[in-house]
């Protein structure tokens, strides 16, 4: 027993030195973990209690070295702390505790056992406490000092690129500050000033850069909580500020230069303004295209004051009775006013060229045409070394071409058109011009089809429609003429430019006042030593007109052209036309014509026509080629065929009725303006009737057959009309009945509202033909209503003629009658208010009593009771050859009155 117990006391012993051990080294452990854990605490509210980074390079470069102190001292304290928690380490290895920590109760005696796990649970806890501390704590310095890093490198780089950007900037504003002002440059220099702006600009990129690179940096430096000192942040600002104003300084210079260019440079309008004087003011509309402002009257306008006074001017050759010539006329006239006579076509083509205007259907606007044209005129007054008033001519030339081109001002013209119509007027050979014309619309091969030979007519034509003459060349419709070109190739789908210089060579219609243009040209200068016939004129200057009918009958130009005439000769035999002087072989030549010409009779001439250019097929005989196969044809065609037909000849007649020399010639001896057109080297022949005789050629069974279908038409009408309107009740009625909707389809009702339902399509049906006919019969209509009043408007015009005439003859048979009728010849001829010789009035006497043989009297019977009235009369005038003075009494007087007036009213 004492051996047990021996044994228990030293077990005891030992218990108690281990334990005593372990709760020194536990408390010593402990007492240095809490130590670490207050430090680490401490030095982690030091850190946190750090100002925040400043915002220039001084202040960061302080808080840095006082971080890398901070960083010294945590880091100095590393090794005794790693030495606490391996203690603590080897502490809890020796010791471990793996049960939970439980509560106990109240009073019970903590066992030894469970005290050691108690502590080697705290030394734990206090371990694992201190190495967060620790961890957070190194991290935490080593982040703010990467922190500084960045901070500083990028306030670095912030000042530095301050400093570099003032310097360019200031260099910038230097050479702002030394810009003149724009109204105190060269209007020749404003391009060069501009195009060094724009480089100024350019160069000022890197300096855009710069700007973008440092409001990047700072604003990263906002984004980590950095913000910029006052003196940086000022900086900053007014490194931007100055930026902003230089950046509108340049924008704002730019603006003015660009704008002074364009109002006073080569290319703009400005200069314009000149070619107008007070009280006209030349303004520009928002499209570029200019109009002209009279304060005086306070209107507006299109047209160029002088440009109007142009058009005044070419009305006064209106009197000209030839279309083609008319034209060509005041195109000449239009030509000099613009001073294109003098342009020769080689250096329209070299500004074409400089202008860089190859691409014909290209569009130019106004500022484009008014550069090339002002380059044109530069180059004209530099080629004829002549003073050019070039803003009038440039805006006189605008206002032409925009008239003929752009008639509705929107500012825009094609190329061609712009090529077409400077080329026909300039100075050059007449092929010349067809082939640089053919040139423009022709493919790589040399070929040409017909869309861009219709292009280049349809803008030549525009031309002759501008001064109102296009009815004369065929109209606006050009496709005739192309197929008439084409036929020269026949089966072919090109031609060649020897195709349209052989068709040009013709003269066709559409163009024939092109070469008429360059005749009247040559014209200009002739001098032919010959007397005009009617005005006396010698020499004859431009034109010559010789008969080829008479012997020794020239005619100068005037008297030609606007149809005057002398007494007794009638010009209604074949006339030789001359631009340029003759020569002995043309003279013998034709000699040799009119000597056969006097063998010739009218009958023979009428038979013959000939025509001095090249026709082309009208719009009415075209129609039906151009109408396809498979078109559904009308029901009345040929009654609206008949109305075309009355409308063509009732055109013919218009024409007809402003024939030549009217006034002198007899009915079937008056001329045609389309045989008289164009007839240099080549006759002109007479077929027509004047003005006073155009009943005649519509006769009687025409006009009641017009009559007649024009009351059919009528009456279809309105049987249309009503049809129409029947149908349309119907189709209502059918539509709005609701057994249509009720009805099944298996029951009879069902049946017959299909029935119903296929009526009303048919009926629908019916009424859209109907409506189409209507429209087409309102269309014919509307062109019979417009030929019916020009037709009235010659049937009054006739009426007046006649009832002029017939007021005359009663004038004259009044005063007779107060007179007492003396029966001698000077009464006779103071009733008649004429004033010539006894031989001239016989002679016209003899012309009205023989118009009696015309069939003009309503009926035979008529007709032979007046015959035999008069024959007596007759007789004895054309038997004896008795002069008047012979004849006497009033009875006989009195008689021949009679016969005078039904011939007058007759004819």
């Amino acid at each position: 027993m004492n051996l047990c117990w021996n044994e228990i006391k030293r077990k005891s012993h030992n218990i108690r030195v281990r334990l005593e051990a372990f709760s020194d080294n536990s408390g010593k452990l402990q007492l240095s973990l809490q130590e670490i854990i207050e430090w680490l605490t401490a030095k982690d509210e030091e850190l946190s209690e750090q100002l925040p980074i400043g915002g220039d390079v001084g202040a960061v470069q302080h808080q840095r070295e006082f971080h890398q102190a901070f960083m010294e001292d945590v880091k100095s304290r590393g090794p005794y702390i790693y030495s606490v928690l391996e203690s603590a380490q080897t502490f809890l290895a020796q010791h471990p505790f793996q049960e939970p920590e439980e509560t106990l109760p109240d009073g019970k005696e903590v066992s030894p056992r469970r005290r050691m796990m108690n502590v080697s649970r705290s030394v734990w806890k206090q371990a694992n406490v201190a190495s967060d501390l620790w961890e957070k704590l190194t991290a935490r310095c080593v982040d703010r000092h990467r922190h500084m890093e960045r901070t500083l490198e990028r306030l670095l780089q912030i000042q530095a690129a301050m400093e570099e950007l003032a310097v360019a900037l200031e260099q910038a504003e230097g050479v702002r500050d030394a810009w003149e002002p724009v109204g105190d440059l060269f209007i020749d220099s404003l391009q060069d000033h501009i195009d060094a702006t724009k480089l100024f600009k350019e160069e000022l990129t890197q300096v855009k850069e710069g700007m973008k690179h440092i409001n990047d940096l700072a604003h990263q430096l906002a984004i980590s909580d950095v913000h910029l000192s006052m003196e940086n942040a000022r900086a900053l600002e007014h490194l931007n500020n100055r930026w902003k104003l230089l950046q509108g300084s340049i924008e704002e210079r730019l603006k003015q230069l660009q704008d002074a260019h364009r109002d006073f440079g080569p290319g703009s309008q400005h200069f314009l303004s000149s070619s107008v004087q007070i009280p006209w003011e030349r303004a520009i509309s928002p499209n570029k295209v200019p109009y002209y402002i009279n304060h005086q009257a306070q209107t507006t306008c299109w047209d160029h004051p002088k440009m109007t006074e142009l058009y005044q001017a070419l009305a006064d050759l209106n009197n000209i009775k030839f279309s083609a010539y008319r034209t060509a006329m005041k195109l000449r006239h239009v030509q000099k006013a613009l001073r294109l006579d003098l342009l020769k076509l080689s250096s329209v083509v070299d500004v074409f060229r400089e202008q860089e205007l190859q691409h014909a259907e290209h569009v130019m606007d106004v500022v484009e045409v008014i550069h090339a044209l002002t380059s044109l005129y530069e180059k004209l007054e530099e080629e004829r070394s002549i003073l050019i008033n070039i803003p009038l001519c440039v805006d006189m030339c605008l206002n032409w071409l925009l008239n003929v081109y752009d008639s509705g001002r929107n500012g825009k013209m094609r190329v061609l058109s712009f090529k077409t119509g400077l080329v026909i007027l300039c100075n050059a050979d007449i092929q010349e011009k067809y082939k640089y014309l053919f040139r423009q619309v022709c493919g790589p091969g040399g070929l040409t089809d017909q869309k861009h030979l219709s292009l280049l007519l349809h803008e030549a034509i525009q031309i002759p429609r501008q001064l109102g003459e296009v009815a004369a060349f065929g109209g606006s419709n050009v496709e005739p003429s192309v197929r008439s070109c084409f036929r020269m190739a026949p089966g072919k789908s090109a031609i060649e430019v020897s195709h349209f210089l052989e068709w040009m060579s013709l003269e066709p219609q559409s163009v024939v006042w092109l070469p008429v243009l360059h005749r009247v040209t040559v014209a200009e200068t002739a001098k032919h030593q010959a007397r005009c016939y009617i005005c006396k004129q010698c020499p004859i200057k431009g034109f010559r007109y010789r008969s080829l009918k008479q012997f020794n009958v020239d005619i100068c130009q005037t008297c030609f052209l606007t149809g005057r005439t002398t007494k007794g000769k009638k010009l209604h035999y074949p006339i030789m036309e001359y631009y340029t002087p003759t020569t002995s072989g043309e003279k013998m030549r034709d000699f040799a014509k009119t000597l056969k010409n006097k063998f010739r009779s009218k009958q023979y001439f009428s038979k013959h026509p000939q025509r001095g250019y090249l026709p082309v097929q009208s719009v009415l005989e075209v129609e039906s080629s151009e109408t396809p196969c498979s078109s559904p044809r009308l029901p009345h065609a040929d009654t609206h065929s008949r109305i075309e037909h009355f409308a063509s000849r009732l055109a013919e007649m218009e024409n007809q009725s402003c024939s030549f020399f009217t006034d002198s010639l007899s009915p079937d001896e008056s001329l045609d303006e389309d045989q008289y057109l164009l007839r240099h080297s080549s006759p002109a022949l007479e077929q027509d009737s004047p003005h006073g005789h155009l009943l005649a050629h519509l006769d009687c069974q025409d006009r009641e057959e017009l009559q007649r279908t024009l009351q059919r038409l009528e009456n279809e009408n309105r049987v249309l009309q009503g049809e129409y309107r029947r149908l349309k009740w119907k189709h209502e009625e059918a539509a709005a009945s609701p057994q249509l909707l009720e009805s099944g389809p298996g029951s009879p009702a069902g049946q017959q509202d299909e029935e119903l339902l296929a009526e009303a399509r048919v009926l629908r049906q019916h009424k859209t033909r109907l409506e189409t006919r209507m429209q087409i019969l309102e269309d014919h209509n509307k062109q019979l209503e417009s030929q019916l009043h020009r037709l009235r408007e010659l049937l009054l015009n006739v009426l007046s003629f006649k009832n002029s005439h017939c007021e005359r003859s009663k004038d004259g048979l009044r005063k007779y009658t107060e007179k007492g009728g003396r029966g001698e010849k000077e009464d006779i001829f103071e009733a008649l208010g004429k004033k010539s010789r006894k031989t001239t009035e016989q002679r016209r006497i003899d012309r009205i009593i023989d118009c009696l043989d015309v069939p003009h009297v309503k009926g035979k019977k008529e007709r032979q009771e007046m015959l035999t009235n008069a024959g007596s009369w007759r007789t004895r005038r054309q038997g004896t050859r008795k002069d008047l003075s012979q004849v006497k009494g009033e009875e006989m007087w009195r008689q021949k009155y009679f016969y005078l007036r039904v011939a007058i009213i007759e004819t």
